[in-house]
């Protein structure tokens, strides 16, 4: 695991007191420092480090505090703040043996500064523009005291109607693995000692994103070669990458709770993959194993968690009420006690905590007189990344770029939603900081009287829908209600509609709908905003769409009434300026989808990389006795890798160095790309594989490599990509993983579909 930063070791002889009667913490005696550690420490005070509490409102800092220095608290999360965190570290610094507190949130997107949601992220295929949001969002949440984040998020995810699509990185095995270890390497930085780096604890682990019809906290019930394949590999991605913490999922995986689940946390992530750092059960999750019906009480559901591997118990007491008995009683061994321990307190060291309990929450005299000041946030970056995180879906008769003397109707219930450009886990953001896309296309206009606005419609007039918004984040009220009738707000954008020559309706979900535990059975928009569209559709005036969302939506209809189409995510704090400017031409979209959309929900699950089947579906053929539906237009509205540009490119054939590789070889496989049109631009190429012929059924291609390039017009560049015997590895029926012999098709194209092909042999 990581060593400590050498300051943090100078810094912290300032507390070597606490330990002046063991050896002092130094970056070479982890292991030696822990165990004389260990041996002291009473049971209580062992078990108490196997508590992570959350801040909330039933529990008074006072008591907590009482708790903590009482030893019975390892660690918190939910407070951001310097001030209370140091009230609490106080605390733990009074306890015996004055074990350091750390301090935990869920950093997902952002802090203070909300930057794109991570599908979002996703689509700007852009490592360098993911790793700054990354850097950003943890130097904002170590200034604020906070020692470890529950992220990154990598779960596959491939059903969009669970709600934490929104959270994650998208459908592609591949591409989730190489943004897993990059938030990584930014959010731990060369250690997560640092003052201005976290530890990372990488989620859910495991398979949380394949959930049974896409219903939050549902069963996974996967065979190991589907797992292997296909969800696993980012989790193991985070891992390698030297992520601290792993947190444990909610869900079961085939039929054994991932809380109770053995196999998972000792044989497959422990043994197998190395795995050193702290496990950390979800909130709840091991009282919750009663009630997955594996555990008859909480003392079973305790020594089922405790055996499999789960070192912290989130946000549930019955590790503190029951573990005591259990070892008593035989049921369970102080080995099992202590190897929790020992993870526990190796997080804290290589946090750089025993060094220095104070690293991050720093002095009181240096605390900032506004948490929330303008002078906290980092706007630039935020901007920066949001506008590359965009995807530009239509654009037919060049409608977009807009010219900035255009005069413009912006309608829709998002147009003027600060809250809603946050998105969901938006941490510390505050929405009154965020920039609507109103305000952003007013600022950027190039008279402020060009813009009108009109509402247009309601989110949504389903009372079970709105309901259920209002009460799934609980700090503040979500969606609100215009209270006057759907005709009347219709007519009142008609009329705004008239003095304009575009129109710009914002339109998709609320950031409620595309959250933890928001499940939808359809991805259909609200029916209030079809009929708004429908009704701007019929003015006769250029229409462009920007979608606000969390999730691919079945759009086909309304993308069909559009001239344009701007798929902007939720683009976090400074997303109204962002959008702004590439609706403007400021800035070329360069986004590419991380995520199949459908054309309708009946379709799911729709992702490009699904295996080769015996008969299928073949565009422009007769499509009966073939893998399709009847009754709708087969194939997704959008493919994976798909997004546009205000320029367009063109690729040259293939050229392979060989038409053979041999075993432990490479080769070559290059490509020509050239900005055919006016303007420069960027686009990102992207590279995939097949199998021909193999021991078992295949995807009928897979992601393996992408570069993004920027090209002037009329320039080209020629794109070079090493193919190597690990691209063409898999995981058979034995689980073995190998390449085999027999032939390979390479296809490079702009998106999964539009591709030039070639092919080798492997020897």
């Amino acid at each position: 695991m990581n060593k400590l930063c050498v300051l943090g070791v100078v810094v912290g002889l300032a507390f070597q007191p606490a330990f002046a009667d063991s050896l002092a913490p130094t970056p070479q005696n982890k292991d030696a420092f822990i165990s004389d550690l260990i041996k002291r420490m009473t049971l209580d005070e062992k078990i108490g480090q196997l508590r992570l509490i959350s801040i909330d409102h039933d529990l008074p800092l006072a008591k907590i505090n009482e708790e903590i220095a009482a030893g019975r608290i390892g660690g918190t999360f939910n407070s951001v703040t310097p001030h209370d965190n140091r009230s609490m570290q106080d605390a733990a610094q009074r306890s015996r043996l004055k074990l350091p507190m750390f301090f935990a949130y869920d950093v997902i997107h952002g802090h203070r500064t909300q930057f794109p949601i991570s599908l979002g992220l996703a689509a700007s295929w852009d490592m360098d523009a993911i790793a700054l949001s990354a850097k950003t969002s943890t130097l904002e949440a170590a200034s604020d005291g906070l020692d470890m984040t529950f992220g990154p998020m990598v779960d596959v995810s491939r059903d969009p109607r669970w709600g934490r699509t929104s959270e994650g990185f998208g459908e592609d095995t591949y591409l989730v693995s190489r943004i897993a270890k990059v938030m990584v390497d930014n959010i731990q930085g060369p250690s997560p000692a640092n003052p201005d780096r976290m530890m990372a604890s990488v989620k859910h682990f495991a398979l949380y994103g394949a959930v049974e019809g896409g219903r939050d906290y549902n069963t996974v019930d996967m065979s190991p070669t589907r797992m292997f394949q296909d969800y696993l590999p980012p989790y193991r991605a985070a891992v390698d990458a030297g992520a601290g913490g792993v947190m444990v999922a909610l869900n079961s995986i085939n039929g054994v709770p991932a809380t109770s689940n053995t196999w998972l946390m000792q044989d497959l992530l422990r043994k197998q993959w190395g795995f050193k750092g702290v496990t950390i059960s979800d909130h709840g999750a091991i009282f919750e194993l009663i009630k997955h019906g594996v555990a008859k009480d909480e003392a079973e559901a305790a020594k089922l968690a405790i055996k499999a591997g789960i070192d912290m118990s989130m946000n549930d007491k019955v590790y503190g009420q029951y573990l005591p008995e259990l070892l008593r009683s035989g049921q369970i061994n102080q080995a099992d006690i202590d190897n929790a321990v020992r993870e526990v307190l190796g997080a804290k060291y290589d946090m750089g905590l025993f060094a220095n309990p104070y690293v991050r929450i720093g002095k009181a005299e240096n605390d900032p007189a506004d948490l929330d000041a303008e002078s906290r946030l980092h706007r630039t970056e935020a901007r920066e990344v949001a506008r590359k995180t965009m995807v530009l879906l239509k654009n037919d008769k060049q409608t977009l770029p807009l010219a900035k003397d255009t005069r413009i109707a912006v309608i829709g219930p998002l147009a003027d939603a600060p809250i809603d450009m946050l998105g969901s886990w938006s941490a510390a953001g505050r929405w009154q900081q965020s920039v609507t896309l109103l305000a952003g296309l007013r600022k950027a206009a190039s008279e402020p009287g060009k813009v009108v606005y009109a509402k247009g419609a309601n989110l949504t007039d389903d009372r079970y829908v709105l309901d259920f918004l209002n009460h799934i984040i609980l700090d503040q009220k979500q969606v609100e209600i215009d209270p006057r009738s759907d005709q009347v707000l219709i007519d009142e954008a008609l009329a705004a509609a008239k003095q304009a020559d575009v129109i710009v309706a914002a339109v998709g979900e609320s950031r409620g709908m595309s959250h933890e535990s928001a499940s939808r059975v359809s991805l259909d928009l609200p029916r209030t905003q079809q009929a708004l569209i429908t009704a701007l559709r019929a003015t006769g005036k250029p229409l462009v769409l920007v979608l606000m969302n969390g999730r691919p939506l079945s759009i086909d209809a309304q993308q069909r009434q559009a001239d344009a189409v701007l798929e902007t995510w939720y683009s976090g704090t400074e997303g109204g300026n962002a959008i702004a400017d590439v609706l403007f031409g400021d800035y070329n979209p360069s986004g590419k989808l991380p995520v199949t959309f459908p054309r309708y929900v009946g379709q799911i699950p729709s992702y490009y990389n699904h295996l080769s089947i015996g008969r299928p579906f073949v565009a422009g053929k007769p499509g009966n006795y073939t893998s399709q539906y009847f009754d709708a237009e087969p194939g997704p509205l959008y493919p994976f890798g798909y997004g546009l540009s205000y320029t367009d490119f063109t690729l040259s054939d293939v050229i392979l160095s060989s038409k053979q590789m041999r075993k432990g070889g490479k080769l070559t496989a290059s490509i020509n790309v050239r900005n055919i049109g006016k303007v420069a631009g960027e686009t990102v190429v992207q590279l995939y594989i097949r199998d021909v012929a193999a021991s078992m059924a295949r995807p009928v291609k897979e992601l393996k490599h992408f570069k993004k390039l920027m090209l002037k017009p009329g320039e080209s560049q020629t794109l070079s990509f090493d193919v190597s015997e690990d691209d063409l590895k898999f995981y058979n029926a034995q689980l073995k993983y190998a390449a085999e012999p027999g032939q390979f098709n390479v296809m490079i194209g702009l998106d999964s579909e539009d591709v030039k092909q070639a092919s080798f042999d492997l020897l």
